[in-house]
């Protein structure tokens, strides 16, 4: 009897051993969606941070460039004096007529523009009659425009602007037709 009872104990042991399998077996089976949605959520994590990654260097490489594209926009700002200066000396040395004086200055003067130039100074071309721009003219007064046309148009120039590449530096300052 006592084998038979060992028996029994034996069974009984083996079938709650299958029934905790079948239990372990459900609850893996419960787990392995949760695991493929962590999966998943990781992998859309990973992807988010390599786009982001991949953004933050674009905008760091663009802002290095802008950075060097623009570096010696204040010594180019402080350059435009000496160019204003001769320019008025070229005007008034063709007033006086020596011609032997205006000639040195006006090579100096191009040499100094055209260097200017090679590093990416841009003249504001502005002519009398051309439409008034916000994003290149600054309005110093408005006078009663000469006839109907120059109405809100430029009616004289009286500074040049410059822009650095394609970046305004100095504003054309104008006279507007009122």
């Amino acid at each position: 009897m006592d084998e038979n009872k060992e028996i029994q104990a034996e069974d009984i042991a083996q079938n709650e051993n299958i029934g905790n399998n079948e239990t372990t077996s459900t609850e893996n089976l419960t787990e392995t969606p949760s695991l493929e949605d962590q999966l998943a959520e990781e992998k859309d994590r990973y992807i988010r941070l390599y786009a982001e990654f991949e953004n933050y260097k674009k905008r760091t490489s663009k802002e290095k460039m802008d950075f060097y594209k623009y570096a010696n926009q204040d010594l180019m700002v402080s350059m435009l004096a000496i160019l204003d200066d001769f320019e008025r000396a070229i005007k008034e040395l063709s007033k006086s007529g020596n011609e032997e004086d205006l000639k040195g200055i006006e090579l100096i003067y191009q040499k100094f523009k055209n260097k200017l130039i090679e590093k990416g100074l841009n003249t504001i071309e502005v002519k009398t009659g051309d439409s008034f721009d916000v994003d290149k003219h600054e309005a110093i007064t408005q006078i009663p425009a000469p006839s109907e046309e120059l109405k809100t148009k430029i009616v004289d120039v009286i500074e040049t602007g410059y822009m650095l590449h394609d970046k305004v530096i100095r504003f054309t300052k104008v006279v507007v037709g009122a």
